[in-house]
């Protein structure tokens, strides 16, 4: 019995594959340090679908919501309902007429959900996309209203295709099994959302940041590093349940960050996250030899997102928007399958006697 699964092999996937003992991370048959950051998020859809042809005409053409999705989001941000919930909510009005068609809806709809949402939480009317944008800049577009940075966007860009996907994973194992019913993709994939709005799932990227803040000037970070380790508090940001080495999104994520503050950003928050990072990883090893806590793809993850002007709680939907290719792709591996999921449980519970 292996309650959790942890070991257990539950599905072949061509989609990637998670070497947690060499750090290593294969997405459609790429490295993710040779795919992110070179790489439009598009094309990265048709690896994962295994599309012949370029998805950015099919994408753009639904990324408009219906208007029963912005009078079911503005109810929501009346009620004042937490970015996941609106989301989840928002998708589960998506229509489609085959599991293709849902995917290029759930996909190309997911940021303009999040961006109109946000901005009707803060009393501001949503934004439509531009259809001459890409995947990426319409997302931060539809948030502000502004053109962005071209340096900003490829940090999305780079930061959507290094988590798009990562194996069977909670969502990705969830939306798996509600496709292995047959069940329709929409509630394949809203079911993900809710696995991934789960805090042992979704991560802390926030916490990871609000670490750095803390410190504040690097001349701190060892004084603060070791009384939270002294006192028994994890540092956020370090070890992964998966990865025994450093995270490999970590490396490509921070190559990203250095790019995207040099260019358009605040360097002295990119140094100090830095020197924070290398006075954690050395007091980690003094304090808990061999137990090889590296960075993990939280640290930069929230570095990068704050660069680009993400508040906190955008964080989570931001990585839904990667992550949405990523599970589609799973459903229609599934699909092929044609096999429900169906795992045995082992009673525990109390027997009644037998008569006498």
């Amino acid at each position: 019995m292996n309650n959790g699964l942890e070991g257990i092999v539950a599905a072949e996937t061509r989609l990637s594959m998670v070497d947690g003992e060499r750090g290593e991370l294969v997405i459609a048959g790429f490295r993710v340090e040779d795919l992110a950051a070179t790489t439009t998020f598009e094309e990265t859809v048709r690896l994962l679908w295994f599309e012949d042809r370029d998805l950015s005409t099919d994408l753009a053409v639904r990324r408009a919501l219906a208007p029963e999705t912005i009078d079911l989001l503005r109810a929501a941000a009346r009620r004042k309902t937490n970015v996941m919930d609106a989301l989840r909510m928002g998708v589960a009005t998506i229509t489609a007429e085959n599991d293709r068609d849902a995917a290029l809806h759930l996909v190309a709809k997911f940021p303009t959900i999040v961006a109109a949402y946000w901005r009707l939480l803060h009393d501001l009317e949503p934004i439509p996309p531009r259809e001459l944008l890409g995947h990426a800049a319409n997302y931060l577009w539809m948030l502000t209203g502004e053109a962005p940075h071209e340096e900003l966007v490829h940090g999305l860009e780079t930061y959507l295709n290094t988590v798009v996907d990562h194996g069977l994973n909670a969502s990705t194992f969830t939306a798996r099994v509600i496709a292995s019913t047959e069940s329709d993709f929409v509630s394949a994939i809203t079911g993900a959302i809710g696995a991934l709005k789960g805090p042992l799932h979704g991560g802390a990227p926030g916490p990871a940041l609000d670490m750095v803040f803390e410190i504040g000037n690097a001349s701190r970070a060892e004084e603060v590093l070791r009384q939270k380790i002294e006192s028994g508090e994890r540092l956020m940001g370090f070890g992964h349940r998966v990865y025994k080495v450093r995270d490999p999104r970590a490396d490509v994520l921070a190559a990203a960050a250095r790019q995207m503050f040099t260019r358009a950003g605040d360097m002295r928050l990119y140094e100090l996250a830095t020197e924070v990072e290398r006075t954690a990883i050395r007091l980690l090893e003094e304090y808990k030899p061999g137990r090889h806590l590296q960075t993990n793809v939280e640290f930069y993850t929230a570095l990068l997102l704050h660069g680009l002007g993400l508040h906190v709680p955008l964080f989570t939907p931001t990585f839904a928007i990667a992550r949405v290719a990523g599970w589609t792709a799973h459903c229609f591996e599934q699909r092929k399958a044609k096999k429900l999921i169906r795992p045995q449980s082992v009673y525990v519970g109390v027997l009644p006697h037998a008569d006498r």
